[in-house]
């Protein structure tokens, strides 16, 4: 079930396929970094992505909202740890935060409902 943030990675993912075949050396230095940078050591991958949405929200980018609101639901994140994690951001940043982070736990909320199993 397609929504705001679901649409919102399709848009992304379809000129950052682009940017690659223009700018192949770079995408492919940023993919590495993220890769890098999300890879399992003293923090597991799902403190990460909670960190990475928390992030998010205190740069303001919808884009990556999505895909860490994604991620966090892929890694197994609670509504609670991903709460928790967007007052941190909101502690940051203010009063802009509780918008931003209001539409992190939105984009959260999309993404574990698309990820529930559909009972038959």
């Amino acid at each position: 079930m397609p929504g705001e943030f679901t649409d919102r990675i399709a848009e992304v993912d379809a000129y950052a396929a682009q940017l690659r075949q223009l700018i192949p050396d770079v995408t492919k230095a940023f993919g590495g970094l993220s890769k890098a940078a999300q890879a399992p050591g003293a923090l597991d991958g799902k403190t990460k992505e909670l960190i990475a949405l928390a992030l998010s929200v205190a740069t303001n980018c919808k884009g990556c909202i999505a895909y860490h609101a994604r991620n966090s639901v892929r890694t197994g994140a609670t509504r609670q740890e991903v709460a928790e994690a967007l007052g941190v951001a909101i502690q940051m940043g203010g009063g802009p935060g509780i918008t931003i982070a209001a539409d992190a736990l939105r984009a959260y909320d999309e993404f574990a409902a698309a990820a529930k199993p559909v009972e038959a």
